[in-house]
């Protein structure tokens, strides 16, 4: 069954070969941060929007136990911001806040730059594949002189290209999902930012922090 596959990447050479690799490891990365930002709860926002309602309405012990235990980002950062702003002067509060917001997203980043790495190389491996190619075919082309086989030089071509194509193959879904997973990121950073607002700018139900 693998017998094909070994063939088809035989035609392109080592950088064909390269590109293959790059697809598996940019697979299991796509694989992994999917599985990996499910874990982090990036997608749950009704525990924190519950909580910050509660804190609203003036019971803040109930909403910090509200977001007790919860792993989603969103309830993570928002849980540190309450107890700040609870038991810190408000300019050390915000600072806080910011603190764990920068760390949530950094969580949220990890790994991009490998996909990002990929997305950049990937293209350019199949280019130098199709350029040693085109140099190897017309190399045959000048040493078979008078006797030169146009079908024999077009198929040379055709097996250069190959590595390009395979590149862009590559490169233009690693790229999708970057995009994908940078949206993501952006949207956290807007939800975190909201959250925040809402909290500073609502009244303490103690009184300010001194």
């Amino acid at each position: 069954m693998l017998t094909p596959i070994f063939e088809f990447l035989s035609l392109g050479g080592p950088a064909l070969w390269a590109i293959a690799a790059l697809s598996v490891g940019a697979l299991a990365l796509i694989l992994w941060k999917v599985f990996s930002l499910s874990r982090m709860g990036l997608w749950r926002t009704a525990r924190a929007e519950e909580a910050l309602q509660t804190w609203i309405s003036g019971q803040p012990e109930e909403a910090i136990a509200h977001l007790e235990n919860r792993p989603g980002l969103r309830a993570r950062v928002l849980r540190g911001a309450m107890q700040a702003r609870v038991n810190l002067p408000e300019a050390d509060a915000r600072e806080e806040t910011a603190r764990l917001a920068r760390a949530a997203l950094t969580e949220t980043r990890a790994g991009l730059r490998p996909l990002d790495l990929v997305v950049t190389i990937a293209p350019l491996i199949g280019l130098l594949g199709t350029v040693l190619g085109m140099i190897e075919a017309f190399q045959a082309l000048q040493a078979s002189g008078n006797r030169a086989d146009a079908a024999a030089l077009a198929g040379g071509i055709w097996e250069a290209l190959l590595t390009t194509a395979a590149g862009m193959g590559v490169a233009i879904p690693a790229s999708i999902a970057l995009s994908w997973f940078d949206g993501l990121a952006d949207g956290l950073a807007h939800d975190l930012e909201d959250l925040a607002t809402r909290l500073f700018t609502a009244p303490m139900p103690n009184g300010p922090a001194d």
